[in-house]
């Protein structure tokens, strides 16, 4: 027989234009920045309907936040494996945040995991977000997840030092008070240690919560400077790529 027998036929190639699944596929792998801030921006949003007055959190909607939380954890992943940072440290640290994550949810109320969990929180976003400071200053040219990492590296370290502060509420009791409570430090949740982290990164002032202890204060005054540093580096990037530019 001159013509041979194909038993097992190929799959037909793809000659049309990309669907809106392949599109939507492509632009998450080319702006994995732009997703893990757009879903941390989401979460900021998205606590406060878990999170009553107290600061109590129900066991269903902490394992549901909970949730939301290992999501952000593999888009930093994502995020730093596409920088020229170590990925293996991301992963080290990666793995245990995520089992110490779920443990929280089913043994609450444990203060030697919330501390441990917290520190590990804080040195695994603080290092994805030095894997972002990195990518930002990799090269001379600014690409659009470049942009979207100026955004989701502020968020990444301010979600940091929300779980330094956590930490630290844990080996210093009463180290945060909130205005309007007499004075009284007492424990604050993670979402208003968020909220401090984020007005004391921003160097706005805004935030009716403040640190009373020492060592409370000590840390603060650290993300204070680094948030100063922060905006200096995007300034000094930004002027000395529109001065290259005009040179060329």
């Amino acid at each position: 027989m001159s013509a041979s027998l194909e038993l097992w036929p190929s799959s037909p190639r793809r000659t049309g234009p990309p669907s809106r699944l392949d599109r939507l596929r492509r632009k998450l792998t080319e702006l994995p920045c732009a997703l893990l801030l757009f879903v941390q921006l989401a979460a900021l949003l998205a606590y406060p309907f878990v999170e009553n007055r107290q600061g109590d959190v129900p066991e269903a909607a902490r394992a549901v936040f909970g949730l939301i939380g290992l999501l952000v954890l593999f888009l930093a992943v994502r995020a730093v494996r596409a920088t020229p940072a170590l990925t293996w440290v991301a992963v080290i640290l990666g793995g245990p945040v995520v089992l110490l994550t779920i443990a929280e949810a089913i043994w609450t109320d444990n203060g030697t995991l919330t501390f441990w969990s917290s520190v590990l929180h804080a040195l695994f976003y603080i290092y994805t977000g030095y894997g972002l400071l990195r990518y930002m200053f990799a090269d001379n040219w600014v690409t659009r997840d470049e942009l979207y990492a100026t955004g989701a590296t502020f968020t990444v370290v301010a979600w940091g030092f929300a779980y330094v502060y956590l930490a630290v509420q844990q080996v210093w009791p009463h180290s945060f008070t909130i205005y309007g409570e007499n004075g009284l430090p007492g424990e604050r949740s993670w979402f208003e240690l968020l909220y401090l982290s984020i007005t004391t990164m921003t160097s706005t002032g805004l935030s009716d919560i403040y640190a009373v202890e020492p060592h409370a204060r000590a840390f603060v005054l650290l993300q204070q400077i680094a948030g100063m540093l922060y905006v200096a580096l995007v300034v000094a990037r930004l002027v000395g790529l529109t001065i290259a530019r005009f040179r060329q």
